[in-house]
């Protein structure tokens, strides 16, 4: 007796009280049963925004185009304002992209949505001029909706006279700013800490017979604490203790912050202080920003001990938080701690990102336990974060100096296959190690694709210990990679690569192909090598092969340099 509406009520049902396994149940079932309609599409990417799963929104959506279905405006902008929540801008501009081809008429919503998305795109606010422009072509007229997004979009990204244009704007068109329009105006001011500019406006705001809330004052604290005007800052702070509005750490956390930045470290402590003795909860913020606040300031013992009293207080911690103090324990060679908090991430199942990667590196490094150093990068690497180039490029040199060539060059390669253009001081560097360790071969490597990087110094270094010692089967090899890097190679290797040829009777043929190769390159050997090779003729079973070998190489030889005076 059930109808696909009665599965929409239980659906939604299961969104609004958040248990989001049993709503992915309840639509996998009216999946399997076919009692899907537009509306249960709509409500099921609803909440898969609301519970951070864009990847299953879009997987649901594959199947509707797989199975042909029609959907309509409203489905699509309960996808996008999906995809906006997860912050998945190309997969959104995509997504509208197919509504048009695919007739559809976007609405106000759907332009709603995608501005509220250029709020953290590099270029949102060019990108949310061209959908004005086009929300105006279609014959739309901007609603308050649009305007308060656009004003958070112009506070976003610093564009504070465009912020005050639309909110006269919004004035002209006969709009009652609310609430939300004031506080993102008064975001806009807080960038640049106009603060006289948000009192004008707090006095607007109550003339419009608004009452401020905690976003407004929150938001004004913010202004009076960015422009160093500590005094207003803390007497606003005591007005929003009054209203019950500073409950939780992040009004003390605006002022603590901008006191810290401001180099008045012991009034932070001292409004910090405060904050805890109120019995204001912290999730942690404010301790990060402390603990930051005391590490900048040379206070590395306090800043440890801080990070020490919030672990004994608490029993989770955020990434934030858990970097925060990682970077702590390090500055202060804890390594009890700093095993401790690797232990918690484990334990909490926190992934760790590229801040957590780089003060282990730095920290090992520093600890000079080199080995854990480079099992860090390779995991970093393995994990595909993006490897920091100025410190891998340290810690390759410092495992080369510490007696790990091997680990220094597989640390080379991970910075150089990480799909990145590196530095090329780098080859020079990682060629210093590997040749004086004798890893000749993996030096060739680094000569072969990078040869026109590296000077010809270390160019000649690394010819000199090939030739004496590097595996004869490359010799060959190396000449060409040599060559082709811009290094004219000296008769001395030439030399060196004959005699090593000569002592080997079998490598007679590779000789050959040598001296033939000089001959097209415009080469010839030196007298020395001249003689010896002559006197050792007999090895190639024809006397009379050598000498027209060497007669057309001087040939060659003669005609390159006067080419090259």
């Amino acid at each position: 007796m059930l109808q696909t509406q009665d599965c929409n009520i239980i659906l939604r049902h299961y969104g609004e009280i958040r248990r989001w396994d049993v709503l992915s149940k309840v639509f996998g079932w009216m999946q399997e049963h076919d009692m899907l309609n537009i509306a249960s599409y709509s409500s099921y990417f609803k909440y898969l925004g609301l519970s951070r799963n864009a990847a299953k929104a879009l997987q649901v959506y594959g199947s509707i185009q797989d199975q042909s279905t029609r959907v309509n405006v409203s489905v699509c902008n309960s996808l996008l304002g999906c995809l906006v929540k997860n912050g998945r801008s190309d997969s959104t501009f995509k997504l509208y992209d197919e509504m048009i081809r695919g007739g559809l008429s976007p609405d106000l919503f759907t332009y709603s949505t995608l501005l509220s998305g250029c709020m953290k795109l590099k270029h949102g606010y060019a990108k949310a001029m061209e959908l004005i422009n086009e929300l105006n072509s279609r014959g739309l007229q901007m609603d308050s909706v649009i305007y308060g997004t656009l004003l958070a979009i112009c506070a976003s990204h610093n564009y504070c006279e465009e912020a005050e244009a639309y909110f006269k704007k919004l004035k002209d068109k006969g709009h009652n700013p609310n609430l939300f329009h004031y506080s993102s105006l008064l975001n806009a001011y807080s960038v640049n800490s106009y603060y006289e500019k948000a009192e004008l406006l707090m006095k607007d705001l109550r003339s419009s017979g608004l009452t401020p809330n905690k976003v407004i004052l929150t938001t004004l604290l913010k202004v009076y604490s960015k422009g160093g005007l500590f005094e207003k800052a803390k007497e606003l702070l005591t007005e929003l203790e009054a209203s019950g509005f500073a409950q939780d750490e992040m009004a003390y956390c605006i002022l603590i912050d901008a006191l810290a930045k401001g180099g008045k470290i012991w009034e932070a402590t001292m409004v910090f202080n405060e904050m805890k003795e109120k019995g204001v909860k912290s999730d942690g913020y404010a301790f990060s920003i402390m603990i930051s606040a005391l590490h900048r300031s040379g206070y590395r013992e306090e800043a440890k001990n801080l990070a020490k009293e919030f672990e004994d207080q608490n029993a989770t911690y955020d990434l934030v938080m858990l970097n925060t103090s990682l970077r702590a324990y390090c500055n202060t060679y804890d390594t009890e701690s700093v095993m401790r908090m690797l232990k918690k991430m484990d334990e909490l199942n926190i992934s760790p990102d590229d801040i957590t990667f780089n003060t282990l590196i730095r920290y090992f490094c520093k600890a000079k336990v080199y080995h854990l150093a480079y099992k860090t990068i390779v995991d970093m690497h393995t994990k595909g974060h993006q490897l920091n180039e100025e410190l891998c490029s340290e810690v390759m040199v410092q495992l080369g100096e510490a007696g790990f060539p091997s680990e220094a060059f597989s640390v080379y390669n991970m910075m150089r296959y990480s799909k990145r253009t590196v530095c090329k001081s780098l080859h020079e560097k990682v060629l210093g190690i590997l040749v004086p360790a004798g890893l000749l071969k993996d030096a060739y490597i680094v000569i072969k694709d990078n040869g026109e990087s590296i000077s010809p110094r270390s160019l000649e270094k690394f010819a000199t210990q090939f030739m004496i010692s590097g595996n004869i089967n490359l010799i060959n090899d190396v000449m060409k990679a040599l060559n082709h890097s811009g290094w004219r190679i000296s008769q001395e290797t030439f030399g060196r690569a004959i005699q090593r040829y000569i002592q080997k009777p079998d490598k007679k043929q590779l000789l050959l192909c040598l001296l033939d190769w000089m001959t097209g390159q415009g080469y010839s050997v030196d007298s020395s090598s001249r003689n010896l090779v002559l006197k050792n003729a007999q090895l190639f079973g024809q006397k009379q092969l050598i000498a027209e070998i060497l007669s057309k190489q001087q040939a060659a030889s003669r005609i390159t340099n006067k080419l090259i005076d």
